[in-house]
C-alpha cells in the first residue's frame, strides 16, 4: 500500500498520482494503469515455483505476440497480393495465412472465434473480384 501524501490515506500500489491534475473528483488519482506501465510489475515472488511461472509467462507472452504479429503481417501481404491481382500469389498467401491462423489458434495465441473471423476475412480478400 502507498500512502497518499495529501490525505494520509492508504491506496493500492496500482493507483498512482495523476501528474496532469485531472480526475480531482476521485481525489487526483487515476485507477487505470498507463499503457507504458501496464504489465510491468517489478515485484518478484519469493517462492521458487512462482519465480519460474513469472519467467515462463513472459516467454509465452512473447511467443503469443509473435504469432499475432505474424498473422497481421501475412494478412497485409495477402492484401497487397489481392491488390496486385496475381491469382497464384493470392492463393499462396491465403494458404500460408490460413495455416498460420490455425497454428496460432491451436497454440492458444488466438481465440478460436477470432481465428474463424480472421480466416473469413482472408477468404473474402482472396475471393476473385468482379
Amino acid at each position: 500500500m502507498v500512502v497518499d501524501g495529501r490525505r494520509g490515506q492508504a491506496r493500492p500500489f496500482y493507483q498512482r498520482a495523476n501528474a496532469a491534475g485531472a480526475g480531482r473528483a476521485q481525489g487526483g488519482f487515476a485507477t487505470i494503469v498507463a499503457p507504458a506501465v501496464a504489465g510491468v510489475l517489478t515485484l518478484m515472488p519469493n517462492i521458487r515455483q512462482q519465480k519460474k511461472r513469472v519467467r515462463s509467462a513472459a516467454r509465452e507472452r512473447l511467443q503469443n505476440l509473435r504469432y499475432r504479429s505474424t498473422v497481421k503481417t501475412v494478412t497485409r501481404r495477402l492484401q497487397t497480393a489481392a491488390d496486385g491481382g496475381d491469382a497464384q500469389q493470392i492463393a499462396a498467401e491465403h494458404r500460408a495465412l490460413v495455416q498460420l491462423i490455425d497454428k496460432a489458434a491451436s497454440k492458444g495465441a488466438l481465440h478460436k472465434n477470432t481465428a474463424a473471423r480472421k480466416k473469413a476475412q482472408a477468404a473474402k480478400l482472396a475471393a476473385p473480384r468482379s
